[in-house]
């Protein structure tokens, strides 16, 4: 097959903002983007949640023990029942001798009494705010029957999100051996949580619930914390994890998920975070080129009842670059082949690729934005004629 590179300017309607952020730079000045700080931990990784772009990481894919962080798969599955209308946050859950406070003596619980009823409302908040154990193991029997077969819901729910280093044997994740995950495969999670599971995911910026007479506050201390506007995720912490902590945090309309696991204390969980946030959000962002149906660029096709078919991409291209970069960005087409009719609107005719410093940052199927019918019969003549003379006229 014929492979046609071409170069092609961005429109004026696309790519204003770069035009304007030219205006805002000499020609010659230097856009100075430092290395990602070094952090205290096992493993981290710092991503955009819009576009899934790493920005950060180190020992992404390095299995570790997630301690309470297992609570944000619990959560998403138990978004997932909800969604599905299995269950109900009215449902009352009468507590078992499995999920009964005193089963976990020397670990995070909401104190919840064997043989009471709690809502899932509450439970709900017993996970999420509390870090509640005993709260994982209600709502485990109350969405699978078992703890076991929850996890093995855990477990698919992971496969379908592409976690694929990832294993699940309890709800709460008190140590197991068999019990594990990465930062990367957290990062995806937190993505799906935040995404699908939007009712969720607002009761991770609660700052404190009372139950049973007991207020306890969320251990995310960042929440508090005035120079970022962190609205989650999640705390963990065993003797073999080590201390762990999942953020995510908004500003100018760009959202960031930090992944820090396996430090030493509570405080180098949150200093890691904050770091890492605030180098995301000081050296990078995230913009949009061009937008689903917006023409890249006027192509000549050939045996057409027109001259030229407006090439686009069907979806928005949301990129995260360097802060300061916008203005390199440089967009670039290649045709599968020669454009000849009859073409339907939205097929698929090659590929539009941005690029930054002559590397490929994004590349998205180019589709036509018309239908072409073929043309007459002297139009169809005279181009066939053009195309087997090689004097075509792009």
């Amino acid at each position: 097959m014929l492979r046609i590179i071409q170069r092609a300017k961005p429109s004026l309607l696309s790519f204003a903002f770069l035009v304007m952020g030219t205006l805002l730079h000499t020609a010659n000045a230097a856009v100075v983007t430092p290395p990602a700080p070094t952090v205290a931990a096992e493993g981290f990784l710092l991503t955009d949640y819009e576009t899934g772009n790493v920005i950060a990481s180190k020992n992404a894919d390095m299995q570790l023990a997630p301690a309470s962080l297992t609570k944000i798969m619990t959560i998403y599955v138990i978004g997932k029942e909800l969604q599905a209308g299995n269950i109900s946050l009215d449902d009352e859950v009468t507590i078992s001798e499995n999920a009964w406070a005193k089963k976990f003596p020397d670990s995070s619980k909401m104190f919840i009494e064997v043989g009471t009823q709690v809502s899932v409302r509450d439970l709900l908040r017993g996970i999420v705010v509390q870090s509640g154990n005993d709260a994982c193991v209600a709502m485990a029997e109350h969405v699978a029957g078992s703890e076991s077969a929850f996890a093995s819901m855990m477990n698919a729910h992971s496969a379908s999100l592409g976690m694929t280093s990832s294993h699940w044997v309890n709800a709460h994740g008190l140590h197991d051996p068999d019990h594990y995950t990465t930062p990367r495969d957290m990062a995806v999670l937190s993505r799906a949580l935040i995404a699908e599971t939007p009712e969720m995911y607002k009761i991770y910026s609660e700052k404190e619930f009372t139950y049973n007479g007991i207020k306890q506050y969320n251990r995310n201390s960042l929440l508090w914390d005035k120079s970022l506007n962190v609205d989650g995720i999640k705390t963990g912490h065993t003797s073999d994890a080590g201390y762990s902590l999942i953020t995510s945090a908004e500003q100018g309309g760009m959202r960031l998920i930090s992944v820090v696991m396996g430090t030493d204390s509570e405080r180098a969980r949150k200093v890691e975070n904050k770091k890492l946030l605030k180098y995301g959000f000081r050296f990078y962002e995230t913009l949009t080129p061009y937008q689903a149906g917006h023409s890249f660029v006027a192509h000549r096709i050939y045996m057409g009842d027109r001259e030229t078919v407006d090439l686009g991409i069907n979806q928005s291209t949301p990129i995260t670059i360097p802060r300061g970069q916008a203005a390199n960005l440089e967009a670039n087409f290649e045709l599968d082949d020669k454009l000849e009719a009859p073409l339907a609107k939205g097929q698929v005719v090659g590929k539009l690729y941005l690029q930054l410093d002559g590397e490929d940052v994004a590349s998205y199927p180019l589709v036509t934005l018309q239908e072409v019918k073929e043309g007459s019969f002297f139009n169809r003549a005279k181009d066939y004629i053009m195309l087997q003379l090689g004097f075509d006229d792009e």
